[in-house]
């Protein structure tokens, strides 16, 4: 099924609801159109696409609710999903924690759907990898990469007369290089919302470079480190990260419960305590236009340009409809994207800066130690040099990192150009101290 418009899909809303029986029900529509290609050892390994329409039914009876799905649009079978979710939740237990649905809201219009990307076909995809593996073969580098695109929609409507519309595109692109030898690998990776900016050979070239640059790594000294770390070092694509790590962690519950950093003694929490250094600033806005998104989270909520740290002051904290009205305090939905503000150094322009340093392309398998100070650990790979008078001298062993982006940012000494990774935007940071525990042999 295609991605439906705004009035088709509140025809199928509309008709879910008016099988309702329930005291209060919704409906949601999600669907996408998209499809991958995938490569390895210099050749492609599999491709896909991808086409997906799903109808689900939340209905409640009091404080009990029952949520059921389908992926079939006719009258009889969206008639059924509407009674599965009522019998649903006849039997579930009450939510001590119910609140009634919202009613109508508004919502700014989106920014986040691209034609470019919507119209992706398998050619596309097919001359992306190829301007990706023709180069690393010229090299006698393996290349293996992954490029991923779709065009998505949501839409709900529920019996208190809330009714939001949405669409949006993305496309995500990694690579990662292999020397012949396996001793030097390089990585590099981007994501759009608009593919006209994707650009695989340039993204390729880099991960070349790296590749090529980090041959026959020396081993050092574990220890505290002056420390560059590169945007894919601080925001992975998923929520193991940094960066990410202190966003999902500003939650006002966990913190006025006690289990957070930002928790006080005696109760209560930090927020409008300076607690990063001044010069750490970061924002949510879902109509930036590097880096758009939905204007409603997932719970029906308007999302709006929200700012979380200003000038190392912690100044917001998200919560959940029930948190807020139990501590009668701001009803700020939790983010779907961020942005941090930075300055307007290069990489390069930071490693002159260096008199002795690691640059650091990518931290992964990061994990929590202790969530209360926000300790993680994790390894560094696919590209880690040393520094020394202002130039890269070789490249080092990887290493295992425990670090907390809580002492890191307070440890700033510079920050760079903030670039898009991971659906957010951020700068490279130059951090002093950075702690490294021990070596890893792996690349």
């Amino acid at each position: 099924m295609a991605i439906l418009s705004q009035d088709e899909a509140r025809a199928i809303l509309q008709k879910a609801l008016g099988f309702s029986k329930a005291d209060e029900c919704e409906a949601t529509l999600t669907g996408n159109v998209g499809g991958n290609i995938r490569y390895a050892r210099n050749a492609v390994s599999t491709s896909g696409a991808e086409d997906n329409t799903s109808l689900a039914v939340t209905s409640y009876f009091g404080k009990k609710s029952g949520t059921a799905t389908i992926n079939e649009f006719d009258e009889a079978s969206i008639q059924k999903v509407v009674r599965r979710a009522e019998e649903l939740a006849r039997l579930a237990p009450e939510n001590p924690e119910y609140l009634p649905m919202l009613g109508p809201q508004t919502y700014q219009p989106s920014k986040a759907f691209f034609p470019s990307t919507a119209g992706i076909n398998p050619d596309f995809r097919a001359e992306a990898a190829r301007k990706s593996i023709e180069p690393a073969a010229a090299k006698n580098i393996t290349a293996a990469g992954y490029l991923e695109d779709a065009a998505k929609f949501q839409a709900r409507l529920n019996s208190k007369g809330l009714f939001g519309y949405h669409r949006e595109t993305g496309l995500t692109f990694s690579v990662t290089m292999r020397t012949a030898d396996g001793t030097g690998s390089g990585y590099a990776t981007a994501d759009y919302n608009d593919a006209s900016l994707l650009d695989t050979g340039k993204l390729s070239g880099i991960a070349l470079q790296k590749a090529a640059s980090s041959v026959n790594a020396k081993a050092i000294e574990p220890g505290k480190y002056t420390v560059i770390l590169e945007p894919a070092a601080l925001v992975a694509n998923t929520d193991a990260s940094l960066i990410g790590a202190l966003m999902n962690a500003l939650d006002a519950r966990n913190a006025d419960e006690g289990r957070s950093f930002l928790s006080k003694k005696g109760g209560g929490n930090k927020r409008g305590e300076k607690l990063f250094d001044e010069r750490i600033t970061i924002y949510t806005d879902p109509l930036h236009p590097d880096v758009p998104t939905a204007t409603w989270a997932g719970d029906g909520r308007p999302q709006q340009k929200m700012t979380w740290i200003e000038k190392g002051v912690v100044k917001n904290l998200y919560t959940s409809r029930f948190w807020a009205q139990k501590q009668g305090i701001g009803d700020i939905p939790p983010p779907d994207n961020f942005i941090m503000e930075g300055g307007t150094q290069s990489v390069e322009d930071m490693i002159k800066s260096t008199p002795r340093g690691i640059l650091v392309t990518r931290l992964w398998y990061i994990r929590p130690v202790d969530p209360q100070t926000l300790l993680y650990t994790g390894l560094t790979r696919d590209g880690t040099f040393y520094i020394e008078n202002g130039k890269i001298k070789h490249p080092v062993k990887n290493f295992r990192f425990n670090e907390s982006p809580i002492i890191m940012l307070n440890n700033l000494e510079a920050l760079g150009k903030p670039v898009r990774v991971g659906g957010n935007l951020v700068p490279p940071l130059k951090i002093r101290d950075f702690t490294f525990t021990s070596l890893s042999d792996a690349v």
